[in-house]
């Protein structure tokens, strides 16, 4: 049997559809959690707003559980109020939401340049490390177990 490869250099919304779909059949075949996790109001959003007295955003934080896990998805702070204890107060908000939903552990991705030291300080590890991802860097998985 003959099979065409074709390839492709432009984005093909149509193509990675398919293919997301596909692994997502697989897994559901293959994973009882991954099944569950698909079923209605499995996956719980966090989402932490921070505002100035003006209703402006100045940051915040937005994360899911789901598999006893908090997985925290995007976290920023405007600049200007950095270093004064709000980036603690928002992730420790966040994990006391997640132990309140029955999370035991913690999940995040960070650039080594981003933020890796601060998370450290708030007692997460690296379980995994890209070096030189992206050149001169690194891109860190880390976890915190919130028992």
């Amino acid at each position: 049997m003959e099979h065409k490869i074709d390839i492709c250099l432009g984005k093909d919304n149509k193509f990675t559809d398919f293919l997301h779909q596909k692994i997502k059949d697989y897994n559901n075949k293959h994973s009882p959690h991954h099944r569950r996790i698909r079923e209605k109001e499995a996956i719980h959003p966090i989402n932490i707003i921070v505002s100035d007295n003006d209703n402006n955003w100045i940051g915040g934080l937005s994360a899911e559980v789901y598999w006893g896990w908090l997985e925290v998805d995007y976290f920023w702070i405007c600049e200007k109020h950095r270093g004064k204890g709000l980036g603690r107060r928002i992730l420790i908000e966040a994990e006391m939401v997640g132990k309140e939903k029955g999370t035991t552990k913690a999940l995040l991705t960070t650039f080594e340049f981003q933020a890796r030291s601060f998370y450290e300080m708030n007692g997460y590890q690296v379980a995994g490390e890209i070096e030189g991802y992206p050149p001169g860097s690194s891109y860190c998985m880390m976890v915190k177990s919130l028992l």
